[in-house]
């Protein structure tokens, strides 16, 4: 098949259209990739999601690993070394200038603009083929690795469609159905804890597929036929929580090495691969002021990246999309005298905020809340703070998606920016334009400014994959 040829004149019309008017859908008409430059097709194609990061966040990631290890982030480095197209998205929703992830990861699946919650699905209705299907159909082996649950927006809305993205339980029979070739991440309570009691792990083993619930499993998996990762009841633990911590780090992959182990068993197919590659526990450690969760589940993305990137660079034929979906809660580290020497406390940090709130207990004393920071987080907290902390512990309990238990984030992240000089501007999504980077072939005809729904054109021209709907 011939690649399309790319106007390079496209309409400054349609693009203002889509400042104008951001809530609708932002479908393009030109030709997006022209194969011009490398002049080859990207024959695997890896989208790289580190969701909910505001670019205080790849920057705080950076700035840690280059003063704990000594190296900058890989990922920035593909900007130092000018080894990457860069660009800056508009993330949009179909309703709103603030998207959730379902809708950003809508706009990438779909190629158009659907209201906040829905997967794939328009605000009257209507039904766009999700592109991991189109990519199936068009013979390539697809899939999706994530750290939140598989079953979560972002890997969902490349896969199904559904009016909300709270049908988990519905997407993870959808994944039976649909039987991609790579499908990991967390979530165990959607397959096996469920309102039906049906048991979709011993359904997937029934349908032939191999399913894996632990490290172990994983790394020893080879062979062709699908397989089903799901390696906790949620979202997987912090990284900086299962790195310190022997039980998980045996047990728990890293986003890396789900990355290596999907690629390894998709590489040799003949027609290539898909997948999108989510470190969803950014978003989650942003809507929670979780600094020390943020930084070092950020870092696990990058390595995550250079594994692909890397792949990429030996095989010659695969484009890596890095992006996210939308900024979360805009942290950074700001000015004062001790600036410096704060942000290297968390060199010695060991646990995440989470893993500290959710040790406390009710009956403790403000002394025991102290020793307990200090042994996690070796911050050393006031008794004022911890005698509110205390406070915040008489009424917890209830529901949602983030803090079901109703602790104390972001009191506890306000207390921990006075130590760290990292503070967060929200605990909510912010409608920023985003980072947007490729390497690989077609990279080269990135433009400077994208919006969100252009991507999915974009990859299908890419692999020369004919959209057919």
């Amino acid at each position: 098949m011939k690649r399309r040829e790319f106007f390079r004149n496209a309409s400054l019309g349609a693009v203002a259209t889509s400042f104008i008017l951001p809530f609708q859908s932002c479908t393009p008409t030109q030709s997006l990739v022209n194969g011009q430059g490398k002049g080859r097709k990207a024959k695997n194609i890896i989208f790289m999601v580190s969701d909910g990061m505001s670019s205080g966040t790849l920057t705080l990631a950076d700035l840690f690993l280059r003063r704990k290890e000594g190296k900058a982030s890989f990922w920035m480095d593909l900007y130092r070394n000018q080894r990457a197209s860069r660009a800056l998205m508009d993330t949009a929703s179909f309703d709103s200038l603030v998207t959730d992830s379902a809708a950003g990861s809508s706009s990438w699946g779909s190629g158009h603009r659907v209201p906040n919650g829905h997967l794939n699905v328009g605000a009257k209705g209507e039904q766009y083929k999700p592109i991991l299907q189109k990519f199936k159909e068009a013979g390539k082996k697809v899939g999706c690795v994530t750290t939140v649950p598989i079953t979560h927006a972002t890997p969902a809305g490349f896969c199904i469609n559904n009016k909300s993205r709270n049908g988990q339980e519905e997407i993870a029979v959808d994944y039976l159905t649909l039987r991609f070739d790579v499908m990991m991440g967390g979530g165990s309570k959607y397959f096996n804890e469920r309102a039906d009691k049906r048991d979709l792990f011993e359904e997937h083993k029934t349908a032939g597929f191999h399913v894996v619930r632990d490290r172990n499993s994983m790394l020893s998996l080879n062979g062709s036929a699908p397989v089903m990762g799901v390696f906790d009841t949620n979202g997987l633990p912090y990284e900086i929580d299962r790195i310190n911590d022997a039980e998980l780090s045996k047990s728990i992959p890293s986003l890396a090495d789900m990355t290596i182990k999907s690629i390894e068993l998709m590489k040799e197919h003949k027609a290539g691969f898909v997948i999108q590659v989510e470190g969803g526990k950014v978003d989650w450690a942003a809507h929670a002021n979780d600094a020390p969760a943020l930084v070092y589940e950020q870092a696990a993305f990058d390595e995550a990246v250079k594994v692909a990137v890397e792949f990429a660079e030996k095989d010659g034929n695969t484009l890596v999309i890095i992006t996210t979906d939308h900024g979360n809660s805009n942290p950074g580290l700001y000015y004062g005298t001790k600036a410096d020497a704060n942000f290297d406390k968390f060199m010695s940090t060991q646990h995440s905020n989470d893993f500290v709130l959710n040790s406390i207990k009710k009956d403790e004393t403000p002394d025991d809340i102290i020793q307990k920071v200090k042994a996690a987080q070796n911050f050393d907290i006031s008794l004022e703070n911890a005698q509110e902390l205390k406070s915040k512990y008489l009424y917890t309990g209830g529901d949602g998606v983030y803090n079901p238990y109703k602790l104390p984030f972001k009191e506890y992240g306000e207390m921990m920016a006075k130590h760290t000089s990292v503070a967060f501007g929200s605990m909510e999504h912010s409608g920023d334009f985003v980072e947007l980077a490729m390497f690989g072939p077609g990279s080269e005809q990135l433009k400077p400014f994208m919006v969100n729904t252009e991507l999915h054109n974009f990859m299908l021209e890419a692999a020369e994959v004919e959209n057919k709907f």
